[in-house]
């Protein structure tokens, strides 16, 4: 039996390395949608900043195949690709 999905915003900020907002939507894509584009038109002059809207049945998938966002590597990775610029 295939499970719900659930709709993650996830805000993450590349300048601290921090993920800034987590946000579950629960099965509510219309509210996700409309969320994630405010929060886009928000950081729009804000090149630092990445926002994603993920549907996944949990939090703990989203963890698992998104872990950059959670375990700190995508800090590594941006603080060597600014290196190169």
């Amino acid at each position: 039996m295939a499970r719900d999905l659930v709709h993650f915003l996830l805000v993450f900020d590349h300048e601290t390395g921090e993920l800034t907002e987590q946000i579950d939507f629960g099965g509510n894509s219309e509210a996700a949608v409309r969320a994630y584009s405010a929060c886009e038109e928000t950081y729009r002059d804000k090149a630092r900043v990445e926002v994603v809207l993920i549907a996944s049945d949990s939090i703990d998938t989203i963890r698992s195949t998104h872990s950059n966002y959670f375990d700190g590597t995508i800090v590594h990775a941006s603080r060597f690709l600014a290196g190169l610029g």
